[in-house]
């Protein structure tokens, strides 16, 4: 997914530092438009995913709280 203009993809946080699961999200992109837009770093022109700013939130929510496991 090609974001337009102004909306940069940023790794995020979580990523792992190897190279390895790195995924990528669009804050700029979340803020003007409502959704927010995720890929695999290492796909950048394959598919990518939007969920729901309400989803998101309670997916990062269980991240932090350690409830998902690997």
């Amino acid at each position: 997914m090609t974001l337009p203009g102004r909306h940069p993809w940023v790794k995020s946080s979580y990523s792992s530092q190897d190279g390895g699961d790195c995924l990528e999200w669009s804050p700029g992109y979340a803020r003007a438009q409502g959704g927010v837009p995720v890929r695999d770093s290492k796909t950048p022109d394959g598919p990518s995913l939007m969920f729901g700013t309400a989803a998101w939130a309670a997916f990062i929510s269980r991240v932090r709280k350690g409830e998902l496991s690997t």
